[in-house]
């Protein structure tokens, strides 16, 4: 590279730092530092929800342009992607595989920052908008189910559907809602498809957005064994570029497993698949195992495990019930958990989190188990 080309990069490079402050926003992140510990791996799981979530975006952008939503030509429009469309099967694995991974991504960030404490005192905000980013993770995945309208994506929807029909007070009218209408019909794939594709990327976004910036002001949480300890023997590594460069190459190999798995199980493997199957068909008898996507399995079998009354009430809302009992009080673990923010470990809170692990495995492991 010559001068003249040189002196070219550093004009623009100039002009662009006139309007942007871009070295202001270098030197802020080069100030910044991440802790060094034996379980300092568990930053970058953060990072890969992210880059997953940014492949959502790019390949859902891309299937946006052949899909089209309604019972008469949404079924037809997959197949075509999947058959017709230069590697639309490949968009489609990659997207489907993005989904799946970012959910266990996320539930692994999250299980490692409650582990960890991470949600003590100055940290509750980022816990409360992760938790936000989780709960629509995993609506996405619900959004998006009933899209190919499938065989398999109509009945396990109106199982879906119709459990969140036993809320009460307000279950008949958000089953309603959902549905548009009584049935799981072309309505539903209307308001499924404008959620999926419209309400929940704002969403998502907005909050994002807030998250990263809680953890931008607030930096990495220390181990809880760092209290006490002198600053000079802490370990410590710079945001920038030694951790970016380390991301970044995270990134890089999450985006090669992501490759791989899309190219070698295009359809799913196991009890993670998405195959089209057959055309949804509202008067066939429905299959004989519905099932719903693996990271709502654990409620779905608990629930069905319940007898159909417990004392006065039913058996599923009363089921319904306690999972809303457990998540609130998971969301505030760092109000209820105050000797965090003294670095001194709560045996409570550490049962309680593994129990949750430990049901959360088993109910899984036995409703794939169990026909």
């Amino acid at each position: 590279m010559d001068g003249s080309q040189n002196g070219l990069i550093k004009k623009g490079y100039q002009w662009l730092d006139d309007r942007l402050h871009i070295n202001s926003l270098v030197e802020y992140m080069s100030s910044k530092e991440v802790p060094k510990h034996s379980h300092s791996i568990f930053y970058y799981l953060g990072g890969i929800t992210l880059f997953l979530f940014i492949v959502q975006i790019i390949t859902g952008i891309l299937l946006l342009m052949y899909y089209r939503p309604g019972a008469d030509s949404a079924y037809e429009s997959v197949k075509f992607i999947v058959s017709e469309v230069s590697f639309g099967w490949l968009i489609r694995a990659i997207h489907s595989w993005s989904a799946n991974l970012m959910v266990l991504s996320a539930f692994l960030h999250m299980f490692t920052v409650f582990f960890t404490r991470a949600y003590r005192k100055p940290r509750e905000m980022t816990w409360y908008t992760g938790m936000g980013l989780l709960a629509l993770s995993m609506t996405f995945g619900f959004s998006g189910y009933l899209l190919p309208w499938n065989e398999l994506a109509f009945f396990a929807t109106r199982v879906g559907t119709g459990m969140a029909g036993a809320m009460p007070v307000i279950g008949d009218y958000l089953m309603v809602i959902m549905r548009g209408g009584e049935e799981v019909t072309g309505a539903t794939i209307g308001r499924f498809f404008g959620l999926h594709v419209a309400i929940l990327p704002l969403l998502t976004t907005g909050l994002l957005t807030l998250h990263l910036v809680f953890i931008q002001r607030q930096g990495m949480s220390e181990p809880m064994n760092w209290a006490g300890k002198k600053q000079e023997d802490k370990k410590f590594m710079k945001f920038f570029p030694n951790f970016i460069y380390r991301d970044a190459l995270v990134w890089l190999i999450a985006l090669n497993i992501l490759a791989l798995l899309a190219v070698i199980f295009p359809d799913g493997i196991g009890v993670v698949h998405w195959p089209l199957g057959e055309k949804a068909d509202p008067f066939a008898a429905p299959p004989a195992v519905i099932r719903p996507e693996w990271y709502f399995m654990f409620a779905f079998q608990a629930l069905k495990m319940l007898p159909a009354h417990i004392w006065f009430i039913e058996g599923e809302l009363f089921g319904i019930i306690v999972f809303g009992i457990g998540g609130l009080i998971w969301m505030l673990i760092p109000l209820l958990d105050r000797r965090a923010n003294e670095n001194k470990r709560s045996p409570m809170v550490m049962a309680f989190g593994t129990f949750i692990v430990l049901f959360i495995v088993v109910m899984t492991i036995v409703g794939y188990l169990v026909e």
